[in-house]
């Protein structure tokens, strides 16, 4: 077994419902040494942050290859499983997904959030459109022979504001998951969601470990443990608290004089 497929390995191992992996998450080698340094059993990094860090905004702005150039950095850097923020794949169509995944296993990742909205439009890609997305990913992956860990992710919530999140949306995101773990998927990326009784029956209704992200107004880290959730992401929040923190400092700094 490669090195490569030990860490997919142990970071599919990591995912327990109810006993969350932490991945406070980052944007370079630096930030991972860091994050690594503190304890952490994995990395993982968010597009946001990558592309704010390399002067671009998110949304696949950031070109692939300098994404792919910044992970293998990262994953040379730390003894840990890195997990890659993907976005769509920067493709619409399953041959180029499946073309993309195979160079950023190229890297040594062992992960990767995948996301069903329809880059740079408002929309998601209907179920069926991204279960066959999700299928190409996993068969890449395959290809590789390399099982790393596909974390389906659903915007249904996060393009909502929380006043207005329902059973209904929920109905659907359950339905998504379901159909996502039938074509390959590992793990189920909820993002925005933060209503305690919605992230309940999530996790008891879809099989897939479910991931929520940390973002103000979500329930402790602790709660989420006790709702069933698997996996605890914090996004681009490290990295706008680290600027809003470096802003006032240099605010400090260059207004003494």
């Amino acid at each position: 077994m490669t090195l490569q497929s030990e860490r997919a390995e142990i970071f599919r191992n990591l995912h327990i419902k109810g006993k969350p992996v932490i991945l406070f998450n980052i944007w370079d080698a630096g930030s991972a040494t860091t994050v690594a340094g503190a304890g952490a059993h994995a990395i993982a990094t968010g597009s946001a942050p990558v592309a704010m860090a390399n002067g671009f905004t998110d949304g696949e702005k950031i070109p692939m290859s300098s994404a792919l150039e910044n992970a293998t950095r990262i994953v040379n850097a730390v003894n840990l499983p890195v997990t890659l923020d993907f976005e769509g794949a920067y493709s619409a169509e399953p041959k180029g997904i499946a073309t993309n995944v195979s160079k950023a296993l190229q890297t040594g990742i062992v992960g990767f959030n995948f996301e069903d909205q329809i880059v740079g439009e408002a929309g998601l890609y209907d179920i069926g459109v991204q279960s066959q997305r999700v299928a190409a990913m996993r068969s890449a992956c395959q290809s590789e022979g390399i099982d790393a860990f596909i974390n389906a992710r659903t915007d249904i919530f996060l393009k909502a504001k929380a006043d207005t999140h329902s059973d209904a949306m929920l109905d659907e995101a359950i339905t998504r998951g379901k159909a996502y773990e039938d074509s390959g998927a590992s793990g189920f990326f909820v993002p925005g969601l933060v209503d305690e009784a919605l992230i309940e029956k999530l996790c008891e209704q879809v099989t897939l470990p479910v991931n929520i992200i940390a973002l103000p107004g979500a329930p402790s880290n602790a709660r989420l443990a006790d709702l069933g959730v698997a996996r605890i992401s914090y996004g681009p929040v490290p990295y706008r608290k680290m600027v809003s923190w470096m802003t006032e400092e240099a605010k400090k700094v260059l207004g003494d004089l």
